[in-house]
């Protein structure tokens, strides 16, 4: 007698397959070990408390093993709210292609970073301060931002860097977008972080507002008041640093971020008061 599979085992095998493909492309979107290591224990709990549920009868084990998902999915969901704001944005917007969507054409080149640290120096030497939004892969739009600002799409170049963020233009208190080596739109206003207002000015906290909620983007900062340099990532900011640090910084991160050629992954230190 030949046996033929049921309905059953059929809807088994397909609810078993896109569990597993969605399983296979979260772990595939995340880049960070330690985030990698916490996704993979919680795959493993929820796969657990299904075997439990499925195949043996221990209705306390069960139970047991569900309020423990449960904990963790709470816990998970304040660890990366952010991540997960972002995933409904998308998901909201129809722009779930992102999510696919190979991003290493995105890439900024080696010469588009010595440019960006080039004028970022200049800046600092004058004292002039500056805003510029690096998207290194998360698809920016104009309903990312507060004010999309005037759109350009320019050749990125210090010289328009530098006028850009001349004092006497009006479009020198936004921020400057970078996408795909060209300047897409200059006088920018971006969402301010809640962390730490009476330590950082608006720049600061403009760019740790937009790295908390877009992980594949970098925000350069030069202050206004003391010309200093920072690199904001991830909602974390390193300050302060040198154009030559800040150089390494954006290599090491869009190393670290899959858009360059790989290289060790740069850690940012925790947000400190302003010296």
């Amino acid at each position: 007698m030949i046996w033929q599979p049921t309905g059953d085992f059929l809807l088994l095998l397909v609810d078993v397959a896109l569990a597993g493909s969605i399983g296979i492309l979260l772990l595939g979107r995340v880049k960070e070990p330690r985030t990698l290591w916490l996704l993979r224990g919680y795959l493993f709990l929820v796969g657990l408390a299904w075997m439990v549920q499925r195949y043996a009868p221990l209705p306390l084990t069960s139970k047991l093993i569900d309020a423990l998902v449960l904990a963790c999915s709470l816990a998970l969901a304040i660890l990366w709210q952010g991540d997960l704001r972002r995933l409904m944005e998308l998901l909201g917007t129809g722009r779930i292609g992102v999510l696919f969507a190979d991003r290493s054409g995105d890439q900024l080149t080696s010469g588009s970073v010595s440019t960006l640290t080039e004028a970022a120096g200049r800046l600092s030497q004058a004292r002039r301060g500056a805003l510029m939004v690096l998207d290194v892969g998360s698809d920016l739009r104009p309903e990312d931002f507060l004010n999309p600002g005037i759109h350009l799409d320019a050749r990125l170049s210090v010289d328009l860097l530098l006028n850009l963020f001349a004092a006497d233009t009006p479009l020198h208190d936004g921020a400057v977008l970078v996408q795909k080596n060209r300047v897409v739109a200059a006088g920018v206003i971006l969402p301010l972080s809640r962390q730490g207002p009476n330590r950082f000015g608006t720049r600061h906290l403009a760019a740790l507002g937009l790295t908390e909620r877009f992980d594949r983007c970098l925000c350069v900062v030069v202050s206004e008041e003391t010309g200093t340099l920072s690199l904001a990532s991830q909602g974390r900011l390193e300050r302060p640093i040198t154009s030559s640090r800040l150089h390494d910084l954006l290599t090491e991160a869009l190393a670290a971020a899959g858009t360059a050629p790989a290289g060790r992954t740069v850690a940012l230190d925790p947000p400190e008061p302003r010296g």
